[in-house]
């Protein structure tokens, strides 16, 4: 019996720093309880949180990188080692006059658009904190279960008093969207304090730099990359300028700063948790957590998931969540009875290189621990596959037409574009006789292509939910925006503008090859879970350390991308990435300037 489905990939990055413990309260690592402890213990403030807070962003939140011609320059950037700088966060949640006696940069305003900013229903987060130490000096009792925590939350998400553009510099009428988006409006009445936007690849693109603000680096070393899209947020936890933040996948992009940042990343179930207010939603896109342990990830999503008129995937998740809190089941137990899944398809070190290798053994390591602590491990062993005998049995039907597509030799068209053979005989024959099923199809591959009609009916559909006076298509959104001119699509660093340009000429939205991939991955996924009676599965998060910015990065092999293990979260599948140790050993790739192009 399949009793929970939980990924727990494991963590691998470069190695790092150490904050020292003492009995006295310290920023540097508190978890939700450290906080809330100190709070009820009469030793420590909402709004002195926030100084803390502050004065780590003053210390830590400039640039990071050389910019010779400024953010949107030709230039190349290059790096600096021990930079002691991040650009993790984009804009601050203060008033005008408290930015500026703070000696904060005039672009981390939170409003470029209201200089004046004095609304009085838009409390700063000073003003927030103020109102929760009131009434707890008043109550005795904590204003909500996030009392107290401070987030910054990726820009991609709409916050009613923050400015949110996706990392865009784009001239909007006013740079503030009307209201929250679901999940921060949650946050805020469960006390969460809002006090930044993080950073991102623009509009969640897999890179670590925005036009609007700049690249931003890896806290455990600058010269390399938090993870993509959502590195700001990660790297803003990592180095102590918030307790935790909130990213957003559609590929992999919370468990990628996650494994960059040494965090717990949790990306839910699909339909757990609203996707309302995001810059460019997509079928497969999530909102998950970064925090420093799982039971702080846990907290969060207690406060976030749950049905939203507003986004009807969220309809799939009534009646489904937990009569128990989900941080009752974070508790330290034995695993007796557990039986996981060794994902050996992300681990076969033949099929990749010697920049995989310290990655997978680390997490060879961390299966002992699994084992150890009682888990029954499932491992069809080195070179084995967890799920290749479900991809071969139910891939050819539930892909159906993508897997036809995918072998025109197999089943070839007349000169009309019609079969030429029974492919209806031919798939029965692969579904007893799985040996015909040709190679190629793996659980590492099985990913949905590009869909620019959905980008764009998603990015149009917000825009117009917006209703802002001066960017209302994404014909103005390219039209009146700067984009960063350092294009090297090597180094992950994109022509957004073109990009864009490509999504407006989608004139149909045509869906079914998503909705084809996706039901058939879950359905191997679950399939063989079931057969195998497993609880959860392990494997890599990545198997790829943090590269140098701006430098090229590793490409794609046998599935493997530079970043992560994606196509389980991109078909909705939950994933929980934890720490599992550092490599020491990296394999950066350099330019050959003696290639054509400098390849």
């Amino acid at each position: 019996m399949l009793r929970h489905l939980v990924v727990a990939s494991f963590i691998l990055l470069v190695p790092g720093l150490a904050s020292a413990q003492t009995a006295k309260f310290r920023i540097e690592e508190a978890t939700i309880e450290d906080i809330q402890s100190s709070i009820l213990r009469g030793e420590l403030t909402s709004t002195r949180v926030v100084e803390l807070y502050l004065n780590r962003i003053k210390a830590y939140n400039g640039p990071c990188v050389n910019l010779p011609d400024g953010v949107l320059g030709l230039g190349p950037i290059t790096p600096i080692r021990n930079a002691r700088q991040l650009n993790a966060l984009l804009s601050l949640n203060l008033r005008p006059a408290k930015r500026q006696a703070l000696g904060f940069d005039p672009r981390k305003a939170r409003s470029m658009t209201d200089p004046v900013d004095n609304n009085p229903a838009m409390p700063d987060a000073l003003e927030v904190a103020a109102r929760q130490d009131a009434y707890f000096a008043s109550t005795g009792k904590l204003i909500g279960p996030l009392h107290g925590v401070v987030f910054s939350i990726k820009d991609q998400y709409d916050t009613f008093d923050m400015r949110t553009t996706g990392g865009m510099d784009a001239a909007y009428a006013n740079d503030r969207p009307p209201d929250d988006a679901t999940f921060v409006k949650r946050l805020r009445e469960a006390g969460a304090i809002i006090l930044a936007k993080a950073n991102l690849g623009e509009m969640g693109t897999p890179n670590s730099r925005s036009s609007f603000g700049g690249p931003f680096c890896n806290p455990y070393d600058t010269t390399r990359s938090p993870g993509t899209s959502s590195g700001g947020s990660g790297a803003s936890v990592a180095a102590n300028l918030v307790t935790c933040s909130i990213g957003e996948e559609t590929g992999g992009s919370i468990h990628h700063p996650a494994k960059n940042n040494s965090l717990v990343g949790l990306a839910p179930t699909q339909e757990l948790v609203s996707r309302q207010g995001m810059v460019g939603a997509a079928l497969n896109t999530r909102v998950g957590p970064l925090c420093r342990t799982v039971k702080d990830a846990a907290r969060v999503l207690e406060v976030i998931a749950g049905y939203d008129p507003k986004d009807e995937l969220t309809a799939f998740s009534v009646g489904r969540l937990p009569s128990e809190p989900y941080r009752s089941f974070a508790n330290e137990r034995r695993l007796d009875g557990i039986r996981i899944g060794v994902l050996r398809e992300h681990m076969d070190k033949k099929l990749f290189t010697d920049a995989d290798v310290e990655s997978i053994d680390i997490i060879e390591r961390a299966i002992s621990d699994l084992r150890r602590l009682g888990a029954t491990i499932v491992d069809p062993g080195p070179g084995g596959a967890l799920f290749q005998s479900c991809v071969d049995k139910y891939a050819p039907i539930y892909r159906n037409r993508n897997f036809i597509e995918q072998f025109p030799n197999l089943f070839p068209v007349d000169p009309n574009g019609k079969p030429a053979s029974d492919r209806i005989s031919q798939l029965v024959d692969m579904f007893f006789n799985p040996s015909l099923v040709p190679d190629g199809p793996t659980i590492r591959n099985m990913g949905p292509a590009p869909n620019f009609g959905q980008a764009k009916y998603m990015l149009s559909r917000y825009l117009k939910e917006r209703g802002d006076s001066n960017i209302k298509t994404i014909r103005d959104l390219i039209d009146k925006s700067n984009f960063y001119r350092d294009i090297r699509p090597d180094a992950g660093f994109i022509d957004r503008k073109a990009a864009l340009e490509e999504i407006n000429s989608a004139l149909t939205l045509d869906m079914p090859n998503l909705f084809q991939d996706r039901f058939a991955y879950q359905q191997v996924v679950l399939q063989c879970m079931a057969q195998q009676n497993l609880d959860a599965l392990v494997s890599p998060a990545g198997n790829i350390p943090a590269y140098i910015l701006g430098a090229p990065i590793e490409p794609p092999l046998n599935g493997r991308t530079n970043s992560v293990w994606g196509l389980l979260g991109q078909h909705g599948i939950p994933t929980l990435s934890v720490p599992a140790g550092f490599t020491t050993q990296v394999y950066d790739r350099v330019r050959d300037a003696a290639a054509p192009g400098g390849s």
